[in-house]
């Protein structure tokens, strides 16, 4: 009873201490405003943006499933970081051994969008060669084998307005086990939170 208690005060000082943060952050960029401190104030408003993504981060991490296909989380090496400048919020979990898991990332405002929304606008793309296009939940896919000939590997990347979702599998799996692992993942409901 005890522990729980103390466990329960640690998590309300942190979310105190976030919130203060987040406040602290905001009065800062307002004087900076009236001050005509420009740059200071948007300094500021972008340290509460980023406070903001990792909230949101968290929150996705627990929508993620806690097992794809036979392999389990390993929620302890779960991470949702937090980055200055073009990308938002890098969220990542992996399943299985570590010499064999399976790694699921989520990177908010991701440079790498333009370049996969390019080619699954290509007609050409398809099915063709090491790539493929699909459907994950409702969202197009780009499925692309990796790797050696004998020893492929497969990534499933899916663009989500601005954010990109990619599994990356270890060889050994085939594509269609792959597909279906980024199918179990709540593909719509992330999207909704990383608008």
């Amino acid at each position: 009873m005890k522990k729980i208690f103390i466990l329960t005060l640690l998590i309300t000082l942190v979310t105190l201490v976030k919130a203060q943060e987040f406040n602290t952050q905001l009065a800062t960029a307002k004087s900076s405003y009236t001050s005509g401190k420009l740059d200071d104030s948007r300094f500021a408003m972008q340290q509460m943006l980023q406070e903001i993504d990792i909230v949101v981060g968290k929150e996705v991490i627990k929508l993620l499933p806690a097992k794809l296909e036979d392999k389990s989380a390993n929620a302890n090496r779960d991470k949702v970081t937090g980055t200055s400048g073009f990308v938002g919020v890098v969220i990542h979990r992996d399943y299985g051994p570590e010499d064999k898991n399976v790694n699921l990332e989520i990177i908010s405002n991701s440079p790498m969008l333009a370049g996969i929304n390019a080619l699954l606008s290509l007609p050409l793309i398809g099915n063709s060669g090491d790539s493929k296009v699909v459907r994950i939940a409702g969202y197009k896919a780009l499925v692309q084998k990796n790797g050696e000939a004998d020893k492929p590997e497969y990534s499933v990347q899916v663009p989500l307005n601005t954010s990109l979702l990619t599994l990356t599998a270890p060889e050994g799996m085939t594509q269609d086990q792959v597909i279906k692992m980024a199918n179990a993942i709540p593909v719509d409901k992330i999207a909704k939170m990383l608008q």
